[in-house]
Formats: C-alpha cells, sequence, structure tokens
C-alpha cells in the first residue's frame, strides 16, 4: 500500500530560520536519498558479483553502461519529468490536470521502450567500433542485448515516481525502488553465478536480472499510482487520453531535460571509449569502473537533494512563490555541501577500504594493475563530486522552472572541449588515464559555475511548464 495521504495542499512557505528550511527540504529529501541509494547499491551488487566472477566483465559492464545509457537517459528523464508537471499543476491547484500529465508519461515510456529492442540488432557494429579487446566485446555485446530490455520498464518506474515525487509524496519511492532492489539481488545472485537452479549467465545475466528486477518494480509503481486514494481528484482514472496539447508540452519541456542526461551520457561513453583504447586499456577501463561506482555512492543522495529541490521549486512556481522557490534551492545547497564535503574526504584518506569491496584474487594480475590506478583516480572523484553536487542542485532547480533548454545547450557544449578532447589527444600518453579523469574534473568545475550563474541572473523565476 502507499503511503497515508498527508500533504493535500503544498507547503505554503518555507520557515523562516535556516535550521527549519533545511529540515523542510529533508522532510522531502531524505526518501529521495535513500531511494537513490537502493538504485546505487543495486547497480554496486551487479558490479560485486561480476568481480566475483571476472574482473574484466566488471570493467564491460561500464562500458555498457556508458553507451546504453545515451539513448536510455533520453528516455527515462523524458518520463520523469512529469515531476515538474505534477508539481506545478499540485501548486496551482489544478488537481484535474495531474492524471493527464501522467498518462502522456507512461505512453512516452512505453513507445521509448519498444524502440529500444530495435537497437539490438546494431550491439555488434557498435561495441566492435570502440577497438576494445576481443574478449571484451562479447562481454559488451552480451550485456547490452540484455539491459534493453530493461529500457520499458525502467521509464515506467520514473513516470510513476515522477507522480508521488511531484506531489512531495517521497517515500513511496523507497518502495518502489525497495522492491526492485530486492528482486534484482536476487535474479544477480541466481543468473551471473548460477545458483539455485538457473544457469551460469555471467554477464548477461546481470543484464536480464536488472529487466526483471526492473519489471517487478513497474508493475508495483504501477499497482501504487492507480490505487492511490486521490486517483479519482487527480483524473488518473478519466484521463487516459492521449492528449495532443499536453503532449506537445510534455515533449517540449521533457525532451530537452532528457537530453541533458543524453549528452552528457554520450560524452562520458566517448570519454570511456578512450580509456579502454589507452595502453593496458582493460586495466585503465575497470579501475573507471570501480571509480565511478565509488562515486555513485556519494552523488546518488545529492541527486536526491537536487530532486526535492526540484520538487518545492515547482510547486513554489505554481503557487506564483519565486521567491519562496529560491530559498528552497539555497536550503537544498547548504545541506548538500556539508555532506558531499564528508563523502570526498573518505575518497581521499580511505581508498582502499573502497577497493577492498572490489579486489579478485582469481584475476591477480588485472587486479594488480587496477589497484596501483583506482587511488589516484578516486584523488580526482573527490574533486567532482563536490563541483557535481553543485551542478545537480541548480541544474534540477533550473529544470523544475522549465528552464530545460539552457540546460540542454549547456550539455551539448561544455562536455567535448573540456572532457573528451583531452581524453582523446592524451590516450597515448603516459599516465593517460590520469589525464584524462583530470579533464574530467576541470569539466565538471565549469559546468557547475555556468548553472549556478545561470541561476543567480534569476531569469528562471518567470518561467513555467503549465498554461
Amino acid at each position: 500500500m502507499s503511503e497515508p495521504v498527508t500533504n493535500l495542499e503544498p507547503m505554503a512557505e518555507l520557515p523562516a530560520s535556516r535550521a527549519g528550511r533545511w529540515k523542510a527540504i529533508l522532510k522531502i529529501a531524505w526518501p529521495l536519498i535513500v531511494a537513490n541509494s537502493f538504485w546505487n547499491l543495486q547497480m554496486t551488487i551487479d558490479r560485486l558479483f561480476l568481480a566475483d566472477y571476472a574482473t574484466e566483465a566488471m570493467g564491460a559492464a561500464v562500458a555498457v553502461m556508458g553507451v546504453f545509457w545515451t539513448p536510455m537517459a533520453l528516455l527515462q528523464q523524458t518520463a520523469s519529468y512529469v515531476t515538474t508537471f505534477v508539481a506545478q499543476y499540485f501548486g496551482a491547484n489544478r488537481n484535474a490536470m495531474i492524471g493527464p500529465a501522467v498518462w502522456q508519461a507512461i505512453y512516452v515510456s512505453i513507445i521509448g521502450g519498444l524502440l529500444f529492442i530495435g537497437l539490438i540488432p546494431f550491439a555488434g557494429s557498435v561495441f566492435g567500433a570502440m577497438g576494445h579487446a576481443s574478449s571484451m566485446q562479447r562481454l559488451e555485446v552480451d550485456y547490452f542485448v540484455a539491459m534493453c530490455f530493461s529500457a520499458l520498464p525502467t521509464a515506467v518506474v520514473a513516470a510513476a515516481s515522477g507522480y508521488f515525487t511531484g506531489l512531495g509524496r517521497t517515500q513511496v519511492i523507497m518502495q518502489i525502488n525497495g522492491v526492485g532492489l530486492v528482486a534484482n539481488a536476487i535474479l544477480d545472485y541466481c543468473m551471473i553465478l548460477g545458483k539455485l537452479g538457473f544457469p551460469k549467465m555471467g554477464i548477461a545475466g546481470a543484464g536480464y536480472a536488472t529487466a526483471i528486477g526492473t519489471a517487478i518494480a513497474a508493475l508495483y509503481g504501477m499497482y501504487l499510482v492507480f490505487s492511490d486514494r486521490e486517483r479519482r481528484e487527480y483524473g488518473l482514472t478519466t484521463g487516459w487520453k492521449w492528449n495532443n496539447e499536453l503532449m506537445a508540452r510534455f515533449i517540449r519541456f521533457g525532451v530537452p531535460s532528457g537530453m541533458q542526461w543524453a549528452l552528457e551520457g554520450l560524452a562520458f561513453s566517448i570519454f570511456l571509449i578512450f580509456i579502454g583504447r589507452m595502453a593496458d586499456g582493460s586495466a585503465a577501463l575497470s579501475a573507471s569502473s570501480i571509480v565511478v561506482t565509488i562515486m555513485m555512492l556519494s552523488i546518488l543522495p545529492t541527486l536526491g537533494m537536487a530532486q526535492a529541490t526540484s520538487v518545492l521549486v515547482g510547486q513554489f512556481l505554481g503557487e506564483k512563490k519565486p521567491d519562496q522557490a529560491e530559498r528552497a534551492v539555497w536550503a537544498g545547497w547548504q545541506v548538500t555541501v556539508m555532506y558531499i564535503l564528508t563523502a570526498g574526504l573518505t575518497f581521499v584518506l580511505f581508498p582502499g577500504f573502497y577497493l577492498s569491496w572490489f579486489a579478485n584474487k582469481n584475476d591477480a594480475e588485472m587486479w594488480a594493475k587496477v589497484s596501483v590506478i583506482a587511488p589516484y583516480l578516486l584523488m580526482f572523484v573527490a574533486t567532482f563530486t563536490i563541483s557535481d553536487s553543485v551542478n545537480l542542485i541548480f541544474s534540477f532547480s533550473l529544470k523544475g522552472a522549465g528552464d530545460t533548454r539552457f540546460v540542454t545547450i549547456v550539455a551539448l557544449i561544455l562536455p567535448w572541449p573540456l572532457m573528451v578532447m583531452p581524453a582523446w589527444l592524451f590516450q597515448d600518453k603516459p599516465g593517460a588515464v590520469y589525464w584524462a579523469w583530470g579533464a574530467a574534473t576541470v569539466f565538471s568545475i565549469v559546468q557547475a559555475s555556468v548553472f549556478w550563474r545561470r541561476f543567480v541572473g534569476g531569469k528562471w523565476k518567470q518561467m513555467s511548464v503549465i498554461n
């Protein structure tokens, strides 16, 4: 069952005290932080089982996720943008429009998910063009094909979560992600390693476990949405028709939001391709996979805070209270900085603690190389996470207002000269992987500065996604 309905009205205003504002935003953010941590834990479990299976499989997994995430981010984040529509309609007390907006997100999820299946025949050509070792390519193709089946349920989960998030009822998101986590963990154990009567499928098993586990979470999410006690007031039972005008606005604002993630994912995919082509690229790519997984431990809680900030921006703009929206953003930023500085410091002081999770005694030669590279990469990641937290808070705040086009332009322009090109230029030089991650860190700092400047400029205060 979903949580009892306790917030039939949007927040009137934030508390006057700083501590009160922190408490108000954490009330919305903490379930999202936990839910995102569930998602991160799910990914970490995948990596841990794959590390036990073969260190090279872990490197292949991160390469695939770079390629898979580009179109997946477009679909998932477009569907997820229903959060802003729900928040602004809720803030404006136009509750009957919430259901139709959710239905448009569901239609986008279904269409996009089915289109993903059409990518499967191209998997061999795409990963063959990367120039990785043939053994790595076989693993990459197997994982990508399996992951394609997870696209539709992942987008449906985003649509269901967007409904509850936009209303500020974020504890429900923990339930949905928790169901997906448990299902995926059990299936990982069975399908990767061949336990409990399942065949030993290795990296393909990780992909199919994700697809099945996410489908279970999607079904549960849809059950919660359509059994919600407010489903009639919000038009969920009557607003199922395709709405051309609403869909056009959903695409107008949602697709640029998704494009930001897709473009950054594409740039990061190319970045990882160049890392895989470096001298001893398998070790460099595997080390990068490990530090990316560790990095997500810090970034995803920040993502939860950014999502909560975006919700409050949407609700307050729906109420025509931009000053309250601005106060919410600064409160979210203050809490985030306190957390992220602590997390980043642990990467520098205790790298061995994190790396011990991924040690593989069965592949001692590869692990010896990876264990030398990864601690240095964690130093870059410590700085990257600090700047990326600023990036997340302010970019989500802009998107919560409807400023998605600017966010997309930034994602289109900045990553290539600042992150991808340096990785390409240095790929044949000594210490190339360190130069590449140094460039990625500079990119994150510059991007965060751009989003911060856009926010303080205040243009977003006059924006809205609803008529």
